[in-house]
């Protein structure tokens, strides 16, 4: 028996010593999000594994430090604090995954090895006047690597922004000073213009793009020896009504009192291999970015961050369901903190891959995207767990290798996130669709559904690796469960163009028919609308019925015969509006995927009321109107008139809504604009029959018009404020006979 007891007990030891980890919660939830801006679950793509602090780089140790600080006094205040970070503003790495930390505070640059210990610090150093010189609140570094240029090795540089000295300067990899980059000299700078570079980029051919907190015209293109080339990717100038208003009315005193409207700045740069550039900002007003993502705009104009050209021209991919942006729900609450509206974006870095990741400093958030613009996932929260970032500390992300890191500015530390399996399959997925091997990506794309069937970017790669293959059909399929209308449109245009080539002799014959059909039709039409007329007996039916197809196309003696030689009826009236209902109820239902990709419908009773309701409230508020100002007509003409006029909207939106089942996203603005012109056309009618029903003239019909517009506008406030009174009339008595209950 002890023996057992023993065994069990070293069993049930082992078992909790391997259930805890895997039971352990991460400190964050990544997700992503649905078409309908809900949050999805989503596998970690990246874990924390650490967090390096002063400590584990190595430069809290007083001995170690006293070989770069041989003057201080190692009891010092002034060297007490190079013994930690201090507002580190900026993180960056190299090609052999060093890494540099931007000390503002300690006017320095730390470089760590690929393990996160000090190879050495740029501070101090002597320029190229044979002068010492040092580093002044530096905030930003940028490191390029060796390349071969017409057969000889170039080394690369560390680029770093002396932020309080106007200047950028640069060191070769060993930390030994190379050159001072001064301020730029141009006439498009204004006059007493302030230069404060705090981030920079440089591409392949070493043209250096600066960003400069104090600089609104766009960034700063220069050479790598100073000579100023140009600005570019100026912000566009956020500018409310009442300014516009407000600016009209002033002198030009006045006016350069008040300032001029200027552009945002940017705040922060990077470049990626092919030399395109990723700038941020978070000076925008929240406003303007707030109506861009609820607006799912796929413009850059309000956007927290872009993509350049060399020339400046936006031209970033905005193809996932919100605009790359950050935060979509921006309404979401934190766990330790209310925190709405759009994110502050402060960094950029370039991943694997063409993907790219912006830091939420609001929210301690990444957010990473592929190159479309599709939100590949989010995380980060606030907190002290490890992975959790100070609140509103996540200053700066960079890659190195598989790895993230992230700065804490607060904190005065920066966490070192591993990539998942799930990432890795993740970055392979799309490396093999970047590189055209799609049997590969699609297999790549499906083990990512296996662990997230969340994820519509799968859907979409699967998709497009079959339209690539030329299986059109099953690219379809999965471009409709991830709603994208644009690649569904491609791929359904090759399926219907296989369609047409195939019954092309079809598709005239069925034309042809159509047209002989309707004109047959409406000259059947006519006939029965002459003999009716001329008849002398009492209209049937379908003489009523018919006779809309005379007014529609003859609406000045169509109403007047309506009315006086009563060749309408309220029967054929609400037939019309029953058709008329039953039109909208099948535009809800059968409308095509390119105009309705959620499949979004309402049901019969819904459409009635959206079609009655408003009618009503016209009918009713223009005979109330019409018989204070001397109008002929009685409440049932204008009943007949007004249903008589929604003739068109059946006799368009019923083709409308089949066609839209056939076109694909180019051509859904003509089903649109049929559309369109069926409600214009029965706006016309209902004017028209107003104003023959009542004999107006056309300036006093119009007058009428506004005012019943304006008298729907309140019965519908009456009826809502006595709804209201009515509910807590009912509520009060209810309360009354609750509470007399209880007494009893």
């Amino acid at each position: 028996m002890k023996k057992l007891t023993s065994i069990l007990c070293l069993m049930f030891v082992l078992v909790m010593i391997f259930a805890l980890p895997a039971s352990a919660a991460a400190p964050y939830q990544t997700y992503t999000y649905s078409i309908n801006g809900t949050a999805l679950h989503s596998p970690d793509a990246y874990t924390p594994v650490k967090t390096i602090d002063s400590s584990y780089m190595g430069i809290a140790d007083a001995s170690a430090m006293k070989k770069y600080y041989p003057d201080l006094d190692t009891k010092s205040k002034e060297f007490t604090a190079k013994l930690s970070l201090a507002s580190p503003s900026d993180l960056e790495t190299d090609d052999k995954q060093n890494v540099y930390i931007a000390d503002t505070d300690n006017n320095r640059i730390l470089v760590l090895d690929r393990y996160y210990k000090l190879k050495f610090i740029i501070e101090n150093f002597t320029n190229d006047q044979g002068v010492p010189d040092g580093l002044s609140a530096p905030q930003g570094v940028f490191v390029t690597s060796d390349k071969i240029v017409n057969g000889e090795t170039v080394d690369g540089r560390i680029f770093v922004c002396d932020t309080n000295a106007n200047r950028i300067v640069t060191f070769d990899h060993d930390g030994n000073f190379l050159s001072i980059i001064p301020q730029p000299e141009s006439e498009l700078f204004d006059e007493g213009a302030v230069y404060k570079p705090v981030a920079v980029a440089v591409d392949q051919y070493d043209r250096m793009y600066v960003v400069s907190s104090t600089t609104y015209q766009g960034i700063i293109v220069m050479t790598d020896t100073g000579e100023f080339t140009g600005f570019i990717g100026a912000q566009k100038a956020t500018v409310s009504l009442w300014q516009i208003i407000w600016r009209r009315f002033q002198t030009e005193e006045q006016r350069a009192l008040s300032g001029s409207i200027v552009s945002t700045e940017f705040n922060n740069i990077s470049i990626n291999d092919d030399g395109f550039i990723y700038v941020t900002t978070s000076s925008i007003e929240e406003s303007s970015v707030a109506s861009a993502i609820t607006g799912k705009s796929s413009s850059g104009d309000y956007a927290p961050v872009k993509m350049l050209n060399a020339a400046g021209d936006e031209i970033m991919r905005r193809n996932g369901f919100y605009p790359p942006s950050g935060e979509v729900d921006l309404t979401k609450v934190s766990v330790t903190d209310t925190i709405t509206g759009p994110s502050t974006v402060v960094d950029v870095a370039i991943g694997p891959e063409a993907t790219w990741s912006i830091v939420d400093q609001k929210r301690s958030k990444v957010f990473t995207y592929d190159y479309d613009g599709n939100l590949l996932f989010a995380f980060g929260d606030t907190g002290r767990q490890l992975g959790n970032i100070s609140n509103k500390g996540l200053a700066g992300v960079t890659y190195q290798g598989d790895n993230m890191l992230l700065l804490d500015k607060t904190a005065k530390t920066f966490s070192v996130f591993q990539r998942t399996e799930y990432g890795d399959i993740l970055v392979k997925a799309l490396e093999n669709q970047n590189n055209r091997q799609y049997d590969k990506s699609i297999d790549d794309w499906t083990e990512i559904l296996k662990r997230n069937s969340n994820f519509d970017t799968a859907y979409i790669g699967i998709g497009n690796a079959l339209y690539r293959s030329g299986d059109y059909e099953g690219a379809v399929d999965y471009y409709q469960d991830a709603y994208d209308t644009a690649n569904y449109s491609n791929a359904y245009k090759e399926i219907r163009k296989e369609w047409i080539s195939k019954y092309i002799i079809l598709i005239p014959i069925i034309a042809i028919a159509l047209i002989l059909i309707w004109s047959k039709f409406m000259k059947y039409a006519k006939k029965v609308n002459k003999a009716a007329a001329t008849s002398g007996e009492k209209r049937t039916y379908k003489q009523e019925l018919l006779y809309v197809f005379h007014l529609m196309f003859h609406p000045f003696d169509g109403f007047w015969d309506l009315k006086h030689e009563k060749r309408g009826s309220v029967r054929a009236g609400v037939t019309i509006l029953g058709v008329t209902i039953l039109a909208f109820y099948y535009q809800n239902i059968g409308r095509g995927y390119i105009l309705n990709p959620q499949g979004k419908y309402t049901t019969i009773l819904a459409t009635a009321l959206s079609v009655v309701i408003p009618l009503v409230l016209w009918m009713v508020a223009n005979w109330c109107l019409t018989t204070l100002f001397e109008g002929e007509g009685s409440f049932k003409d204008i009943f007949i008139a007004s249903t008589y006029s929604l003739a068109p909207l059946p006799l368009l939106i019923i083709p409308a809504t089949i066609a839209s089942n056939f076109v694909i996203a180019t051509e859904a603005d003509i089903v649109n604009l049929l559309i369109t012109f069926s409600f214009i056309w029965v706006g016309l009618l209902i004017f028209f029959g107003m104003m023959v029903t009542h004999d107006y003239s056309l300036g006093k019909n119009v007058l009428t018009s506004l005012g019943t517009i304006l008298g729907m506008v309140i019965i519908m406030f009456v009826a809502i404020l006595f709804s209201t009174l009515l509910t807590k009339l009912v509520s009060f008595v209810t309360n009354i006979v609750t509470e007399l209950q209880y007494r009893a």
